[in-house]
């Protein structure tokens, strides 16, 4: 399994802190944000990865990170995305990456405490489909909630008003093959936006969408509140 790193995007809600730099080279803690969901492939095994970036500072990405060496990897490869087209288009400039294989994606401003080791080992074994992480959260409605019935999902729902379930669909995702074909029929949202609900949705309709529970602590950081508390987090099980 390859992995994907999703680090593009111009982080307006973190402004002015990234007028002049890219949201995920900030730091959380005592490293680099994008170190965070490189190490959680890493930890799962996984050792070939590609960065998504974009923006006026890509190019930092470069400088920083190298061939991974700071990863124990041999090569990292890099891609650009222009504009804003959202999560699925970024997902789209992976396909020539993947060559046929599966991935497993995960966006560049989550952090998590635990490991993703057993989600993508059981994901290894699945035939086809997709597996996504889960995670119980008292503010579900700030995320993409997953619907669950008799232990299936049955349904996505993005940002709700009245959620259906207290869990959030956590920024990691794996998908087979398929993946690129489901983002080629996608259309844009109302924020112009290429969706990975509607992704995550098309292997939901087709019965080929798995889960698993994400553990330990999750958090995203991309606002101000999330970017203190990633960092908070990060300190305290550094501390233990």
């Amino acid at each position: 399994m390859k992995g994907v790193v999703l680090a593009g995007g111009t982080g307006s809600r973190l402004y002015p802190l990234t007028k002049i730099t890219n949201k995920h080279l900030l730091p959380i803690y005592d490293k680099p944000m994008i170190y965070y969901p490189i190490q959680t492939l890493v930890n799962a095994g996984i050792r070939e990865i590609l960065i998504v970036t974009g923006g006026r500072n890509s190019g930092d990405f470069l400088r920083l990170l190298a061939n991974g060496k700071e990863f124990g990897l041999k090569h990292l490869d890099y891609t650009y995305q222009e504009g804003e087209g959202g999560i699925a288009d970024a997902l789209a400039l992976a396909e020539h990456f993947a060559d046929g294989k599966s991935i497993c994606v995960v966006l560049g401003d989550n952090i998590i405490e635990g490991s993703i080791r057993c989600a993508v080992e059981d994901f290894r074994t699945q035939r086809c489909g997709a597996k996504i992480l889960l995670k119980e959260v008292p503010d579900a409605e700030r995320f993409g909630v997953a619907e669950i019935q008799d232990g299936r999902i049955v349904g996505i729902e993005e940002k709700p008003a009245h959620p259906k379930s207290h869990y959030a669909v956590t920024g990691i995702y794996m998908y087979d093959e398929t993946v690129f074909d489901k983002v080629r029929t996608l259309v844009p949202s109302r924020r112009g936006e290429l969706e990975i609900t509607d992704v995550n949705n098309s292997y939901i309709h087709e019965g080929t969408m798995t889960y698993a529970h994400l553990e330990g602590w999750w958090t995203d950081a991309g606002t101000f509140e999330s970017l203190l508390r990633a960092g908070t987090l990060v300190a305290g099980s550094r501390k233990r």
